[in-house]
């Protein structure tokens, strides 16, 4: 086996070599360390490498299956974090340089459960300030560029996780999504991305409350089953999160042998507000949900009507930024991102009633899936309105590319991925093929509250019919 080969390995496959001493998990760790070294410079998806700490836990892997000893979910794995998550005795900087040197003193519950589980970290991946935006940019660390296109964005915010994977430097990653920053990403990289229910996965220790009520955590992976186990580890209240609930006792992985033999998927191509979508990704994504038509489930398009919650979404998010960040808006303004500071002033300038009005527009959203839901089991979207684009924002401020006639902004950017942060429901992001000109396109996959169960296994089947892991961007 040559070493892109096993830079590409699922991590399923992984842990049985690693099981049965066909690899040992140093081997994988080194081989991936390599090319980390290699590839990183190119897309910069690593912010902060641990590699002397991989190469340790990786050893101790090794005893321990030597020792015969009980091994964890995903025993051996290498597996990166994105830098909004709170790593013990590693530098998170959140992509800001109000936070530049930043040590914890403890993991977050997720990181904290990953270890748990006998993930080798190799580092923390690349991230806009605070996760503001859906682009991967910042002050200390720069762009993350996308594998298929350097002279594109990975998307964001879980651009570096969504960049490393795509480039085979780490089989697994732990993103955050607040708005699209899994799904956004894993359809720019072309990956597979899950945001869970929220509250599926905790989140503590938090810094402030910006996204506190939309933050799900979750896996991005190259193989929907790799998805699948990383749900498995991270899942289950932790006292620390209150919106964080028990343990549903469901074996993901094992429950993605199973198909629905009876499901109702709807479509939609606009959610009822969305004006900006792609031609090629509109045919792509509808010729990718002909494909279900083979497991006889019920497909019809969806006549769902969502009032624009833009509005109410950027409301809810700007007052949480300038709730946290109002003095060192003041103090250190030359020290946040141009975007950021922008949220922040929509959010200092918003009223009680603009509050209000903003979370009356929530509980319509939510109150249009609730109903959406009572007839069909499953939603399918494009993931966005278009491949991934080249931005030059930081600098020069944000400019979009224009479809047809109209052009694009960070909102419509964001159509189909924010309004499922809003009603907290589990949405996935999977490739469905790529553009004329090599680009990926993302499938979003939306189920009911608490029902991984059915999008994992709708992700899996597609999967089987619509492979995309041998397709590997060339960045040697």
């Amino acid at each position: 086996m040559n070493k892109e080969d096993i830079c590409f390995m699922s991590a399923f496959e992984m842990r049985e070599k690693i099981k049965s001493q066909e690899l040992s998990s140093i081997e994988i760790t080194e081989t991936i360390i390599e090319r980390i070294e290699k590839i990183n410079p190119i897309i910069n998806a690593y912010c902060t490498p641990t590699f002397e700490l991989a190469r340790e836990t990786a050893k101790k892997a090794d005893e321990a299956v030597k020792r015969s000893e009980t091994l964890g979910l995903l025993h051996g794995i290498p597996t990166s974090i994105k830098d909004l998550m709170q790593t013990k005795g590693i530098r998170t900087t959140f992509g800001s340089k109000l936070y530049e040197d930043f040590i914890p003193e403890q993991d977050d519950v997720a990181v904290q459960r990953l270890i748990a589980s006998g993930c080798v970290i190799l580092g923390k991946t690349n991230t806009p300030e605070f996760g503001a935006i859906a682009l991967t940019n910042n002050k200390i660390f720069g762009e993350t560029k996308n594998p298929w296109d350097i002279e594109r964005n990975s998307g964001g915010s879980s651009g570096g996780a969504a960049s490393a994977v795509a480039g085979g430097i780490g089989p697994l990653a732990l993103g955050s999504d607040g708005g699209g920053s899994i799904r956004v990403p894993c359809s720019c990289c072309g990956v597979y991305g899950l945001k869970p229910t929220f509250g599926r996965i905790p989140s503590y220790p938090r810094i402030g409350i910006a996204f506190y009520s939309m933050d799900h955590y979750g896996p991005i992976v190259r193989h929907v089953k790799d998805a699948a186990l990383m749900l498995n580890a991270m899942k289950g209240h932790h006292p620390g999160d209150h919106n964080s609930f028990p343990d549903d006792d469901i074996d993901y992985a094992k429950v993605l042998d199973e198909k629905p033999k009876k499901l109702k998927i709807g479509y939609s191509m606009t959610l009822g507000y969305g004006k900006i979508l792609d031609d090629e990704v509109k045919e792509n994504v509808l010729d990718g949900i002909q494909k279900f038509e083979r497991f006889d489930w019920d497909i019809e398009e969806a006549n769902l009507k969502i009032r624009k919650p833009e509005s109410a979404y950027k409301t809810e998010v700007s007052i949480g930024y300038a709730y946290d960040l109002q003095k060192d808006f003041n103090n250190r303004p030359e020290d946040l991102s141009p975007d950021l500071k922008g949220s922040i002033r929509l959010g200092l300038d918003n009223s009680a009633m603009n509050i209000g009005k903003a979370r009356e527009q929530r509980k319509h959203v939510y109150e249009v899936m609730y109903q959406y839901f009572k007839d069909y089991d499953i939603l399918i979207t494009p993931t966005l309105p278009c491949p991934a684009i080249k931005p030059g924002w930081l600098e020069t401020g944000t400019t979009f590319p224009s479809i047809g006639k109209k052009t694009l902004s960070i909102m419509s950017w964001m159509t189909y991925t924010y309004p499922f942060n809003m009603t907290g429901l589990p949405a996935a992001s999977i490739p469905s093929g790529w553009s004329n000109s090599g680009l990926p396109i993302g499938m979003q996959i939306v189920g009911k509250r608490y029902d991984e169960r059915t999008v994992l296994q709708v992700s899996k089947a597609f999967e089987e019919v619509s492979p995309w892991q041998e397709k590997r961007p060339k960045l040697n």
